[in-house]
């Protein structure tokens, strides 16, 4: 989670398409052009060295001009061939 979002930070497509699930990463990744000030890591479910599966519930913070703005999400991660991979996430609407 943290390596995704400074991959977000520093802009890298590539490494965000390299770590999204094949069955639910879009053709096309692209990073945005938010500028993104911090992250909260709020609950983690699982998601250790023996586990398969794992949720990760954050806040991230952003800015683009003078407006800023934050993500809550709860994302869904699974491990294959020994990486973790994004597959997809709710976004809390609060």
């Amino acid at each position: 989670m943290r390596s995704r979002y400074a991959a977000f930070v520093v802009r890298n497509g590539d490494y965000l398409f390299r770590t999204w699930h094949p069955a639910t990463r879009p053709a096309d990744v692209d990073p945005g052009d938010l500028t993104w000030t911090g992250l909260e890591i709020l609950d983690t479910v699982e998601g250790g060295p023996a586990d398969r599966d794992g949720i990760v519930e954050f806040v991230a913070h952003h800015r683009s001009g003078r407006t800023t703005g934050r993500l809550h999400e709860r994302s869904r991660f699974e491990r294959r061939a020994g990486r973790w991979f994004y597959l997809d996430g709710e976004i809390s609407g609060d």
